[in-house]
């Protein structure tokens, strides 16, 4: 007897957004297909429509971040990579450095290993039950050596979107920075009117909320934050010089960039501008809502989404199954794709109380529709009896 496997229903755009927008694929396929050049290493005709890409992309990320000036948008090959150059970049040995339990380890391992090896000393801020960091306990926590806070601008776990304005305010009074992980906020999270939220390094993957394709992130500072580059290699700029380039973004993009990711974050940076930041968020968010509010509703679970204008994000267990059990399930019963687990962010769990196996994770993207949240909340109905 053949398996008849339900729809697929993709809840895990928290990992990465799926499906793409149609021009974001197109983009980056006939930058594969047709122009196979590298941006900055050469002269003919693809290669110069390479740089133009490369470019192009410069800019509408920037706009994204609320109009910064490009030349301080860096587009390194991937968000992890981006934080271990804003990290170890800034950071001076007897530093000391704020961070807090809501973040990624994209953050928290390097920091770790810096303190690991006696050159900084960390303090990671505790959370609430729904990760929230009270701005206060960062004021509390300043020391005379303290760097900065660098904290994930929204929590990929429960959504938690925390106070950066506060946060920044605290880090500027006392001479310090704040470096914002925006992994989960830039796309979903309107800048406001002071561009990049009040930060002064925000970092951000292009395929998570911004629609893009893997292998391509932006890494922003402000005029005047220098940060020593973390790899040196070649640039395509300044090549009869052993030393990086002076250059902001050359400084910090040593190695061959991949072009179709780049081109993928173009077009993808245009579709997001074009959809706007604040519609596709409330779209998401809505569905988030009412799916949370669905799942509270059965008994046995407890819900865990914040949802106050953050990225649409809600973790869950279910009282008898382990969450690695309940995702599987989900996928079988209904077809439906949600990670599960600790996400990338053990210390979160802490405050959650969900140390023991963490949650089921469903993140909610502009093409999910009511359908996936009937499908979520019925299957889980159906397991909870």
């Amino acid at each position: 007897m053949a398996f008849s496997r339900p729809p697929r229903r993709y809840l895990d755009n928290a990992a990465t957004t799926w499906p793409k927008p149609a021009a974001v694929l197109a983009a980056w396929e006939r930058a594969g297909r047709e122009l196979g050049a590298a941006a900055g290493r050469g002269s003919y005709r693809e290669a110069l429509e390479a740089d133009t890409i490369r470019a192009r992309a410069r800019v509408r990320a920037a706009g994204l971040l609320g109009g910064v000036d490009p030349a301080r948008v860096a587009l390194p090959s991937g968000a992890t990579l981006s934080l271990n150059i804003a990290i170890h970049g800034i950071v001076r040995p007897g530093d000391h450095v704020i961070a807090t339990a809501a973040d990624h380890n994209a953050t928290l391992r390097p920091l770790h290993a810096l303190a690991t090896r006696g050159v900084i000393t960390l303090t990671t801020l505790p959370c609430d039950g729904l990760g929230f960091v009270d701005p206060a306990a960062a004021a509390a926590a300043w020391r005379p050596k303290t760097r900065g806070i660098v904290c994930a601008h929204a929590s990929n776990v429960t959504g938690a979107l925390q106070d950066a304005a506060a946060l920044a305010a605290i880090a500027h009074d006392r001479g310090g920075l704040l470096v914002l992980d925006a992994a989960q906020s830039l796309g979903q999270v309107p800048i406001g009117e002071i561009p990049a939220w009040q930060a002064d390094i925000v970092v951000a993957p292009a395929h998570k909320w911004l629609h893009g394709m893997a292998g391509v992130a932006l890494l922003w500072a402000r005029e005047g934050v220098e940060i020593e580059p973390l790899v040196q290699g070649g640039t395509g700029s300044a090549s009869d010089a052993l030393d990086m380039p002076a250059v902001f973004t050359d400084r910090l993009e040593a190695g061959t960039p991949d072009l179709p990711a780049l081109a993928a974050l173009d077009a993808a940076a245009e579709w997001v501008g074009t959809e706007t930041v604040e519609q596709v968020g409330s779209r998401c968010r809505d569905l988030a809502a009412a799916c949370a509010d669905g799942l509270r509703a059965i008994r046995g679970t407890r819900v865990f989404a914040a949802l106050a204008g953050g990225p649409p994000i809600v973790s869950f267990t279910l009282e008898g199954y382990d969450p690695a059990e309940l995702a599987v399930l989900l996928e079988q019963a209904a077809g439906v794709q949600a990670r599960s687990g600790f996400h990338c962010a053990a210390r979160v769990h802490e405050g959650l109380g969900t140390e023991a196996g963490g949650t089921v994770r469903l993140a909610f993207g502009p093409f999910n529709t009511a359908a996936d949240v009937a499908a979520v909340v019925a299957a889980v109905e159906q397991f909870a009896t």
